[in-house]
């Protein structure tokens, strides 16, 4: 005597798939944009950080001497001479976007700049919190006076 088998009502059907397809891909599409803009907003607060502890190593530098390294629209690599291995171990070069991070100073006065996702320094106004992420990144003698706050753009 055979055994009978029923096959009814195991596995799923096309419909049931094309659903949990579509669902998948309604949350991916949801998940992704909020991803990137997860991506960029980490880019520049670990280039807020780079350029923070530039600062400090330039300001321990400034006490040290009557001044600060003197070097005028350089980039952050060619202050290794001066900062490394003194006062600072490891010493930033580049920003969350992989961009040279840039160093300007005259007497005690520094400036500290991170071109910003879009790799191009756009100088002048405005100064302050900047709602883009390709806006500059800059700090003057210890203060940033532009930065990134709130909501961003692209």
């Amino acid at each position: 005597m055979g055994l009978a088998v029923d096959t009814r009502g195991r596995g799923f059907t096309l419909l049931e798939l094309l659903i949990v397809v579509a669902i998948v891909g309604i949350v991916a599409a949801i998940a992704i944009p909020a991803l990137n803009a997860a991506m960029e907003r980490s880019r520049q607060k670990r280039s807020m950080a780079e350029i923070r502890a530039l600062a400090l190593a330039v300001s321990a530098y400034g006490t040290d001497f009557p001044f600060v390294p003197r070097l005028s629209g350089a980039t952050a690599e060619q202050l290794a001479p001066y900062l490394t291995p003194t006062y600072l171990k490891h010493l930033p070069i580049e920003d969350g976007w992989r961009h040279p991070l840039q160093y300007r100073a005259q007497g005690l006065d520094y400036t500290i700049l991170s071109p910003g996702s879009d790799g191009v320094f756009t100088g002048g106004l405005p100064l302050g919190p900047t709602t883009s992420y390709a806006d500059d990144i800059i700090l003057s003698n210890g203060q940033f006076v532009q930065w990134p706050e709130g909501m961003q753009v692209r």
